[in-house]
């Protein structure tokens, strides 16, 4: 695995996903290194993308397969960076491959033993609404397409019983006695693409989360909204499981906040609250949808035209104010909104059955032991910090090592996937200089 000419990509979201098929079909060797048992990263939950409508996972799923059969990709998923030495040319990265307690080489992903596994936990893909076993694949469109055991709720690992699933596996894929595997891996150049957090909306108490069944977040509406999420596409409420007559958006939830959220606009938030209400709109087109904001952010291209769309084809209703609390009616479950209504200058109040908080982008906790392994800066926010952003936006403080998506900040996919193929060839001329530098 010593090669020159070898790129190492972190994070096996759709930005990392990108650049790693930018490099491989430039004939270059690429490592895909995902924490997750599978490749796919946050587009993977989605439903839907803006502002075309399109299904997500129908865009991203053949990427992730294009990039598992790649010859020039290895895909390293379950796996961590230990450590990284060297400089832009030749990097050595040291990775931790978790056990899977699932021989990779002979898994075929049937599926029988997550039908037979007796251990239920809830379910982090799907945002804690759905329920897996705790021998599982994360999504139904998994690449790979392995199963995992999670150790920490294995009834064998836990209490010494149990190994159905060794026992029903006629792959005989099943291996309790797998252990951590080491690999060293030397590197031209290093692409971070670590992705994004959503803030826990729990700390803003007036809203209610976690206390109200019926206030939710705009991720989790995006799962109960999806075919294969955990009720089959239907948007119901999490109280009763009835689909609701009106649902009230209500924007930056910890963003453009100096008390208890972040300063900075999370920027892609005013364009999917719009997208999820036509969602709403289109498995109930005689709801009511209220989107509540400070002001619309549409810069990209015709994320205008889709919020007139939306107003003036789906009845969408845009309030300009920012709800100061939230209240549930013991007996019905809905929710009654207090709020500012800054253009008619008065206090109001909206009834309704369902509200979805669009929480702040916030880093991920890893950055922070991922930059101290790297010696890549981070901001004063947390996410990797680009050496110069107008003109050089991609550059980290360390040469050779560039960032790309979320991880350095807010956006939307497309920006994301434009940043990749940035990044990707931003690597390519770190090869190009050391090659020609070696050859004089």
């Amino acid at each position: 695995m010593k090669e020159k000419t070898s790129i190492l990509v972190i994070g096996g979201g759709v930005a990392g996903i990108q650049a790693s098929l930018d490099l491989a079909d430039r004939g270059l060797r690429v490592y895909l290194v995902e924490e997750t048992p599978s490749i796919g990263g946050r587009m993977a939950q989605l439903d839907k993308t803006f502002p075309t409508l399109d299904c997500s996972i129908c865009i991203l799923a053949p990427k992730m397969i294009e990039c598992y059969r790649h010859p020039n990709i290895t895909l390293l998923t379950y796996s961590e960076v230990e450590n990284v030495s060297g400089s832009a040319g030749s990097f050595t990265v040291r990775i931790v491959r978790k056990p899977r307690f699932v021989d990779e080489a002979k898994c075929t992903g049937c599926g029988t033993c997550t039908q037979k596994c007796p251990a239920i936990v809830p379910n982090e893909f799907e945002m804690l609404l759905g329920d897996r076993k705790a021998i599982y694949m994360p999504l139904p469109q998994a690449v790979p397409r392995i199963t995992t055991i999670d150790k920490d709720n294995c009834l064998y690992f836990t209490r010494g019983v149990c190994k159905i699933c060794q026992k029903l596996c006629q792959a005989e894929a099943v291996d309790f006695d797998q252990a951590p595997e080491k690999i060293t891996l030397n590197v031209a150049a290093i692409i971070v693409s670590t992705g994004f957090n959503l803030l826990d909306p729990s700390a803003i108490q007036e809203y209610g989360y976690g206390r109200y069944k019926n206030v939710v977040t705009s991720l989790e509406l995006e799962r109960l909204a999806n075919a294969s999420g955990p009720t089959g596409g239907h948007v119901t409420r999490p109280s009763d499981g009835n689909i609701p007559d009106n649902v009230a958006f209500i924007q930056c939830v910890g963003s453009r906040s100096l008390g208890r959220g972040v300063p900075y606009c999370s920027s892609a938030c005013c364009m999917y609250a719009t997208k999820e209400a036509i969602l709403i709109k289109e498995h109930k087109p005689k709801s009511e949808v209220f989107v509540f904001h400070l002001d619309l952010r549409a810069s990209g291209k015709g994320f205008q035209d889709f919020i007139n769309r939306a107003k003036e084809n789906w009845g969408v209703q845009y309030i300009r104010g920012r709800p100061g609390e939230i209240l549930e009616d013991p007996r019905t479950k809905d929710l009654v909104i207090q709020f500012e209504h800054t253009v008619g200058r008065e206090v109001r109040k909206l009834r309704v059955n369902m509200v979805v908080l669009c929480p702040a982008f916030i880093p991920q906790e890893s950055n922070k032991n991922l930059s101290k392994k790297l010696g890549v800066k981070l901001d004063e926010y947390g996410f990797f910090e680009a050496k110069d952003p107008p003109i050089a936006p991609v550059d980290t403080n360390v040469p050779g090592i560039f960032t790309c998506g979320c991880c350095q900040g807010p956006k939307d996919i497309p920006e994301s996937v434009t940043q990749a193929s940035g990044a990707a060839a931003r690597a390519i001329e770190v090869i190009t200089i050391t090659a020609h530098r070696r050859a004089q």
